[in-house]
């Protein structure tokens, strides 16, 4: 059977990719353009002459140490810590426990024993409750 919604378009489903897409195209053809006038003048200043091959592997090389240095960390923050919460890590186990905590102070609060949701829980997984 089908979803009852609908699915987003495109640009909203994924406008933040899209988004951070365009920023580093951005900013890596600005990297592009404030390197090539540096190493052209540079060139000028020695009275070479500005030379293709010189300059890509010049401009790759200072890609690949930025990436190193900003995006992978980056990734590796964002994807580790993903990874970590999925996996179940002691930190992600805490918020879990906390959050528990605090729902069972409003249902005390209100009056209501936290351990009948335990029990009705646990007999529903077991099979021997209907859900609601």
């Amino acid at each position: 059977m089908g979803s009852t919604h609908p699915r987003p378009r495109f640009f909203t489903a994924y406008s933040f990719a899209i988004v951070t897409g365009a920023l580093f195209v951005l900013s890596w053809v600005g990297q592009l353009v404030f390197q090539l006038i540096e190493v052209r003048n540079d060139s000028a200043e020695h009275g070479q002459a500005f030379e293709w091959a010189q300059f890509w592997p010049q401009f790759l090389s200072s890609t690949f140490e930025n990436w190193q240095s900003e995006f992978l960390q980056l990734v590796w923050q964002a994807a580790g810590l993903a990874l970590f919460y999925f996996w179940g890590s002691s930190q992600s186990r805490e918020g879990d426990d906390r959050m528990e905590a605090k729902i069972d102070r409003l249902l005390m609060d209100r009056g209501i024993d936290p351990a009948e949701f335990e029990l009705a829980e646990d007999l529903r997984a077991e099979g021997q409750v209907g859900r609601p």
